[in-house]
């Protein structure tokens, strides 16, 4: 039975000055960075997911086309092979094992709807990595952390979220998710407890 630990999104686009910035993004960045010095060499992987959307294309409707609803349409941001769509530079990305990107031409949010770089599925990579517990960080709580927390909940894995980790767009909304996420059956945690 193994640990993973899953790091979703910390892109420029997320992160303060970016297209759609996350108040807290860097430090966000930071402390997952600080936390992979001390604790990385604890998981069989660690898996990062970025948004690596199309430039040619609104991406199934994911870029608005005028005034965007901040609810299935959104700001272009992510674009892939540009700097919105790099890690952020607080992040240091070198004990990272494997990387999902994902919304690659359509509207994506949980890490679980993306690939790997040899093109597997997140679920397929965990499995074949015997991860059944994983734990998650990134941005955004209300967004992307929940969609692929839940998505890892139906995939059949014991999921720990690391509040300390994640930064949301709104106090509401991510409030809201983190009681979604506990109630169907995730764990919140500081990372420094455990």
């Amino acid at each position: 039975m193994s640990r993973g630990l899953l790091i979703v999104d910390v892109q420029n686009d997320f992160t303060e000055g970016g297209a759609l910035a996350v108040t807290g993004g860097d430090a966000v960045a930071r402390g997952v960075s600080r936390f992979l010095a001390e604790r990385a060499g604890e998981y069989a992987a660690v898996i990062a997911s970025r948004d690596w959307h199309d430039g040619a294309n609104d991406n199934g409707g994911h870029f608005a086309e005028g005034e965007p609803d901040f609810v299935d349409t959104w700001p272009v941001h992510c674009v892939a092979g540009t700097e919105g769509a790099d890690y952020d530079p607080l992040f240091d990305a070198s004990a990272v094992t494997h990387h999902v990107k994902k919304g690659q031409g359509e509207p994506a949010y949980s890490a679980f709807e993306g690939t790997t770089e040899a093109g597997s599925t997140l679920s397929a990579l965990l499995t074949d990595l015997g991860v059944v517990e994983l734990d998650v960080v990134g941005i955004a709580t209300d967004h992307c952390v929940r969609a692929s927390v839940l998505d890892a909940i139906r995939d059949e894995r014991a999921v720990r979220v690391f509040t300390d980790l994640v930064a949301g767009v709104a106090p509401d909304s991510s409030d809201a998710a983190l009681a979604e996420i506990r109630a169907a059956g995730g764990a919140l945690s500081a990372s420094g407890t455990v």
